[in-house]
């Protein structure tokens, strides 16, 4: 037998107790199917062990959708639990009340999902009463920013492109008011014309597969050979749109998405793309906020470097030209 005392010390994790005894109490914890009250241990330890999550978007995107999953991991893995509001209007009185909405759950710190620049600018204005960090964010804008290096990822994607020999190059951006994708402009732009290649034409996508069908519109007549889009949806748009037309990737076309999701690999043909740590980005989110709640300071780090994976949808241009039936290819 324990005492009441030695089983709250088990359930609480407190470290004045021995081994043994913790590993007995859990044991019995175990064979009974006992699950603790996390509202009774609140109103014993004053500790709600809940971190608020306000997402900006509504479920329809990959990386966020993502990244939601892995916080929510985390937390648990950190004996935390996750409680989420989303907030689809964007307006700052909007975003004030499901901040509003977390800190009344008892939050003890806040994620904010918010890949839109006008959704972080409102984000950092707030007076948080709990401590907060802000998610997909471009780095440079924010000091409790975290994001995956999406300048860095475009830029392998131009140098790619350009290491295999396309000087005509054209781009499917994202939607200029999300930071990401005014990150991964400017990363393409800057690294093709430090190369000397061109941008024959560029179309701004929503991230829907149907906006990267109708990019390809906009993109014929360019005499680009090869395409970078923003992510990888609108990729499998224009894939669709280029076949339509009678054109073959990566014969007549090189084309290469960001993201890196499940099924790229499955495109026709499986799409070289550029590869992001969605759930280190969780993670680290994570573990900032929850240095702030339990540390009072938060541990900084660079962004997330993403990866180069190459597959099908890229050729050089040289092998492109020796191609048979197809001597000029390109849009």
């Amino acid at each position: 037998m324990v005492s009441r005392q030695t089983v709250s010390r088990v359930i609480n994790e407190q470290t004045n107790i021995r081994d043994t005894t913790r590993e007995r109490v859990l044991q019995v914890m175990r064979e009974l199917d006992y699950r603790p009250s996390r509202a009774a241990r609140m109103l014993a330890t004053n500790r709600s062990r809940l971190v608020g999550v306000v997402a900006t978007v509504n479920g329809v995107h990959y990386g966020p959708t993502r990244i939601i999953a892995a916080i929510e991991d985390a937390a648990r893995a950190n004996g935390y639990a996750v409680i989420l509001t989303t907030v689809r209007n964007l307006s700052p009185v909007e975003l004030a009340d499901g901040v509003d909405h977390l800190v009344r759950e008892g939050v003890e710190g806040i994620v904010a999902v918010a890949p839109q620049a006008h959704a972080l600018d409102a984000m950092s204005a707030l007076a948080q009463p709990v401590p907060a960090v802000i998610l997909q964010a471009d780095g440079s804008r924010s000091d409790s920013g975290l994001s995956v290096d999406n300048e860095l990822g475009a830029a392998l994607a131009a140098r790619h492109l350009t290491g295999l020999g396309h000087r005509s190059v054209a781009m499917v951006s994202g939607p200029s008011d999300w930071s990401e994708a005014v990150a991964r402009t400017r990363g393409f732009a800057h690294t093709v014309q430090a190369s000397g290649a061109a941008i024959v034409g560029v179309a701004e996508g929503d991230w829907t597969a149907e906006s990267g069908y109708r990019a390809c519109q906009q993109l014929l007549g360019t005499g680009a050979t090869a395409v970078f889009c923003a992510n990888d949806q609108m990729a499998l748009g224009l894939l669709h749109a280029v076949t339509d037309r009678g054109l073959r990737v990566p014969v007549d076309l090189s084309v290469v998405g960001f993201d890196d999701v499940p099924e790229a690999a499955h495109y026709l043909p499986p799409l070289t793309t550029i590869r992001q740590d969605f759930d280190e980005l969780g993670q680290r989110a994570v573990a900032t906020l929850l240095s702030v709640v339990e540390n009072g300071r938060a541990t900084r780090r660079p962004p997330i470097p993403p990866h180069l994976i190459v597959r099908a949808s890229t050729l050089p241009l040289a092998s492109a030209l020796a191609a048979p039936r197809d001597p000029r290819p390109g849009l």
